[in-house]
């Protein structure tokens, strides 16, 4: 006698409409939480690890070795005539700071700041990586949020490298002395590392409109170099425009025009009006360029 197949146990079914019973039979699942994707340590870690963020970081410490070699090398006597902060770089190590402060702030920090800004969302796009993050899922928002505070950490962080390590390759070459200013006003060593460190922290908030006009030219291309070069561009074409005395009044709405107000730190009595026009300028255009950036970033089509 042949054996009758007995009917399998009753298994949900898979057509449409009650696939979900499958499910139920699972182990339960963790509720997605959006708001715990892409955590800022994941993300600082990742681009601290990238050749870009190592690079930046030690070219900028090694820019006060190259300038006090670059010093050691000149025969010049003592300044005669009018004085100028180049003259005055070897008076003491808050002058030899000042002088490196002021001779990367127009370009090289710039670079690094459009570096950072620009290259975090294009690099993803580029790496096709970016719908992969999207598809985690992490909320736009959140992802270019937790981005920028990562780039504005690093680019911060750069910032302060820079005349922390020229005060300290300063003072061992040149001695503790009073920073001298072009107009011969005098501040004590303590005084004036205060002031070298207040005038970098300008020059940070400042370039925030940088940091705004990179972040929105890197959501808007998988390009990373043309987002960067984009920012750079800008700004040296409003450098430009600031030196053509013709513009007259107009030069006072570009965003480079009180980039070098910080200078008014190195009198005894310091005058605020142009570095609060300089901070209200730069922030108001980084508020709408990274208006616009999350605006952007909120519609556009990710295909990469």
């Amino acid at each position: 006698m042949k054996n009758v197949p007995t009917d399998p146990p009753d298994l949900p079914s898979t057509v449409r409409g009650t696939v979900g019973a499958l499910a139920d039979d699972g182990p339960p699942r963790a509720p997605h939480r959006p708001g715990r994707t892409l955590p800022l340590r994941v993300e600082l870690v990742r681009q601290l690890r990238r050749r870009r963020t190592q690079v930046a970081f030690g070219l900028t410490a090694l820019l006060p070795v190259v300038l006090w070699a670059a010093f050691s090398l000149t025969d010049d006597g003592p300044p005669t005539g009018s004085l100028n902060l180049v003259d005055l770089a070897m008076g003491s190590g808050t002058n030899f700071a000042t002088f490196a402060l002021f001779a990367s702030a127009s370009f090289l920090l710039v670079v690094v700041v459009a570096l950072f800004f620009g290259d975090t969302v294009a690099a993803e796009a580029s790496w096709s990586s970016l719908r992969y993050l999207l598809a985690a899922p992490i909320p736009r928002a959140r992802l270019l949020r937790q981005k920028a505070i990562v780039a504005g950490v690093l680019s911060t962080a750069v910032l302060l490298v820079l005349p922390v390590v020229s005060l300290v390759v300063g003072t061992l070459a040149y001695g503790g002395g009073d920073l001298v200013s072009p107009t011969g006003e005098s501040l004590d060593y303590w005084t004036a590392v205060g002031r070298v460190l207040l005038g970098a922290v300008y020059v940070a908030v400042q370039l925030s409109w940088v940091a705004a006009l990179a972040m929105l030219l890197s959501v808007s291309t998988d390009a990373p170099l043309g987002a960067v070069g984009g920012a750079v561009m800008a700004a040296i074409v409003s450098q430009i425009l600031n030196q053509i005395t013709a513009l007259e009044d107009l030069r006072d709405y570009l965003p480079t025009r009180y980039s070098t107000a910080w200078a008014d730190l190195l009198s005894f009595q310091v005058d605020w009006a142009g570095m609060t026009r300089g901070l209200f300028s730069s922030l108001t255009y980084a508020l709408v360029f990274g208006a616009a950036a999350v605006w952007r970033f909120q519609r556009k089509d990710i295909t990469s």
